[in-house]
């Protein structure tokens, strides 16, 4: 990296994100229609959007430090300018060194002006290399990282092998998938090909999207003898991203196996119900109307969030000014509180229209919810949704309680208008 000069053969900008200023492509420079996607039209990778994944990624990494207490090593697999990986070490206390890599050439050049603009030369290094290759190098006993990161553009399958062996035990990887159209169920052959599950297009595809992704990770561990413990998910903007520690041993990828199943649906009433069973031979009927039912995986029944987890990330975000701090803080309140909930969530919209019903506030199906009994909690997968022990039969009658409550009160309102001309 010493004494080298290269200068971008294309247009930049300087920004500032986090703590660090970063050299990234000017991206207006490379729209030339209204479709186009500007980051991927760049010659090196860079989406400000994803600055919210990087704000969380910063908070994640310092919980998982604070929660094995010694300086942990970091790999940044797919560096783009490097934004992700030098945010690492300019951020997370206790990191003692990034590694990050791009096989494109002008990004790992555009990565180290970064690093060298951060004053971070000697703790973060950039390999211009294919990622399978350096993680291939690192699989040796004491040459693993403490934490692996793949935010890949599409699918991060390709990677997770070559990632579970170069990863220490007890380490944290997180993992990001952008190719949300096979995971919600728009082309469920490239989902069974990709994550080796079947996906459903139902309201609450982005926590089965969350779920396979999961699902295939642990798969993917239990083949090398490791388990897995998901500390943290969410879904947000145009991704989903899990984070899990990996444990090795037989054993332990035995229990992370037993959390392995599937969603059955069904799309007359929306009942659903998770299930260990194995579908291969059909899932019957529905219980609640008779319908056939239809699946979703294998994919991921067990936690996908750790509240004490989350609680450390919270404390963490309190004493950082972040430019998305508030919307950050409202993410990881609500992924703490719908962290013991039941799997799944209803869209009050879509059971609305199945039903013929006035769509009420999600704060008055709440309400009626906890009065007849039920729990009921929000959950960031959608604005409009609900996690309830409610059957969907119930729910459904619910809402035609508050219809009918509401109707009511217009005719009422109507009444007494009447009377007072």
């Amino acid at each position: 990296m010493s004494g080298e000069i290269w200068k971008p053969d294309f247009p930049t900008e300087t920004v500032m994100e986090g703590n660090v200023k970063l050299i990234v492509p000017k991206l207006k420079s490379f729209v030339k229609s209204r479709s186009d996607y500007a980051p991927s039209k760049a010659p090196v990778f860079y989406n400000p959007v994803m600055e919210f994944n990087r704000d969380l990624a910063v908070l994640a990494l310092q919980a998982y430090q604070r929660t094995v207490n010694h300086e942990i090593t970091v790999c940044e697999l797919l560096a783009g300018c490097g934004a992700m990986g030098i945010r690492f070490a300019a951020e997370v206390k206790g990191v003692k060194k990034v590694v990050m890599a791009d096989i494109n050439e002008r990004a790992s050049k555009l990565a180290r002006q970064n690093i060298e603009l951060n004053n971070l030369v000697g703790r973060v290094t950039v390999e211009h290399e294919e990622a399978n290759l350096l993680l291939s190098m690192h699989g040796a006993p004491h040459e693993r990282f403490d934490v692996i990161d793949i935010d890949p553009f599409g699918s991060p399958v390709r990677y997770l092998d070559s990632a579970i062996r170069a990863l220490r035990n007890h380490g944290l990887l997180a993992v990001t998938a952008t190719d949300m159209a096979p995971l919600c169920g728009v082309h469920s052959k490239a989902c069974i090909r990709k994550y080796g599950g079947k996906p459903l297009r139902t309201e609450y595809c982005h926590e089965l999207a969350v779920r396979l992704l999961a699902g295939c990770l642990a798969s993917t561990a239990a083949r090398h003898d490791m388990g897995v413990e998901v500390v943290f998910s969410h879904s947000s903007d145009h991704y989903v991203r899990v984070y899990a520690t990996i444990k090795y041993g037989a054993k332990k990828a035995d229990d992370s196996i037993r959390n392995l199943g599937f969603m059955m649906h069904c799309f007359n009433c929306l009942h659903r119900e998770a299930s260990r069973e194995n579908l291969t031979d059909g899932c019957g009927k529905c219980s609640e109307c008779g319908s056939r039912l239809n699946y979703a995986g294998p994919l991921w029944l067990g936690r996908i969030s750790d509240a004490p987890f989350c609680v450390l990330m919270e404390g963490e975000s309190q004493h950082r000014l972040l430019k998305l701090g508030e919307r950050i803080e409202g993410l990881l309140a609500s992924v703490e509180k719908e962290s013991e909930t039941l799997i799944s969530y209803y869209v009050i919209d879509e059971l609305c229209h199945i039903l013929g019903l006035p769509v009420p506030s999600v704060k008055r199906v709440a309400e009626a919810l906890k009065k007849e009994g039920f729990s009921a909690f929000l959950t960031h997968f959608d604005s409009r949704g609900i996690r309830s022990n409610a059957p969907a039969m119930m729910m459904g009658s619910i809402l035609r309680g508050i219809a009918k409550e509401k109707r009511e009160v217009l005719n009422n309102l109507g009444s007494k208008h009447v009377l007072h001309r």
